[in-house]
């Protein structure tokens, strides 16, 4: 009987997004124009590599504006501050390059619009990460964060008919669903934005995962991604609730031979801060370990783009 053949099966899309790119393009740019250091505040984008080699080239990673001289070039990182962080950089003179994604930008202005009616806001969103953190900090108070669905409960709002919600753009799309329900559920009164705050890159790499795990039945699945990376996370969770086991890999040396014993479908996708480069790496290595034949799924082709911001963008 004629063995199976090892099949490497590539999600699409992958990898980059526009904001992210857009962030990443920022600093080079501003490294170019001005040469190191050039401060950045909390990592540019969330993966290893690409702060690394940002690192090389001079720019300086900072989690506060205190550890910046005066006068200094500042990046913002593409997951947003504060408004305290904002302004406290005009304080200070800081020449300021915002690379906070614009699809982030939008849930800010969001908040603020809200607040000025005269609502208390709902954040769904993970404590502790950074988008989250300038969400939450672009108003002073009347915003409550809710990371699961149980979490709704607990909810006491001062006026719950003047309440609304927005949500982190990387988040799981499933669970921003369930809590939305259990939001509406207890609050029948309560309104959210125009548009869904997920953002496009995120909601198609989860869908890609989704048709891996359901319509092409592979029998494991890699994420290229780091550990810090919040839309890489989603994914694995993605395929391990239909089923799948996933690894989330930072580079082929985190690929563990034995995960590969008897699997035929190996499906690879990466997370919306994952480079290129790495991603390749990762197939060449999986090819190497399997001898697997690689395939590429049909996917949604993503056309967005985000200029830079004003003072870096290229004179025409």
């Amino acid at each position: 009987m004629t063995e199976t053949p090892i099949e490497i099966l590539l999600a699409n899309p992958r990898g980059f997004c526009a904001g992210v790119e857009r962030a990443i393009e920022t600093v080079e740019r501003a490294l170019a124009l001005y040469g190191a250091p050039i401060y950045v505040r909390h990592e540019v984008v969330h993966n290893r590599h690409v702060v690394d080699n940002l690192r090389a080239r001079g720019a300086i990673f900072v989690e506060d504006l205190d550890e910046i001289p005066d006068g200094a070039t500042v990046i913002f990182s593409a997951h947003g501050v504060p408004l305290s962080v904002q302004q406290e950089a005009a304080r200070r003179g800081l020449r300021v390059f915002d690379a906070t994604c614009p699809l982030v930008t939008k849930v800010h202005l969001e908040v603020a619009r809200m607040h000025t009616q005269g609502r208390e806001i709902v954040m769904i969103g993970h404590g502790h990460h950074p988008e989250v953190e300038g969400t939450m900090g672009q108003i002073e108070d009347g915003i409550y964060l809710v990371e699961t669905a149980a979490d709704v409960a607990t909810l006491h709002p001062v006026r719950p008919e003047r309440l609304a919600y927005v949500t982190q753009t990387t988040l799981s799309v499933d669970d921003a669903a369930s809590i939305v329900a259990a939001l509406r559920s207890r609050f029948p009164a309560i309104t959210g934005p125009k548009k869904n705050d997920i953002c496009y890159a995120t909601q198609n790499r989860q869908d890609a995962v989704k048709r891996l795990a359901e319509q092409a039945d592979v029998d494991i699945v890699f994420v290229v991604g780091s550990k810090n990376s919040s839309n890489s996370n989603r994914l694995c969770e993605v395929a391990a609730l239909r089923g799948v086991t996933a690894h989330l890999v930072d580079d082929s040396g985190d690929i563990d031979p034995a995960w590969l014993a008897g699997k035929k479908k190996i499906g690879v996708t990466a997370g919306a801060s994952a480079p290129k480069s790495l991603i390749t790496e990762v197939i060449h290595h999986l090819r190497s370990l399997t001898g697997a034949t690689v395939h590429e799924r049909d996917g949604v082709l993503e056309t967005t783009a985000f200029p830079l911001p004003k003072g870096l963008q290229e004179k025409s």
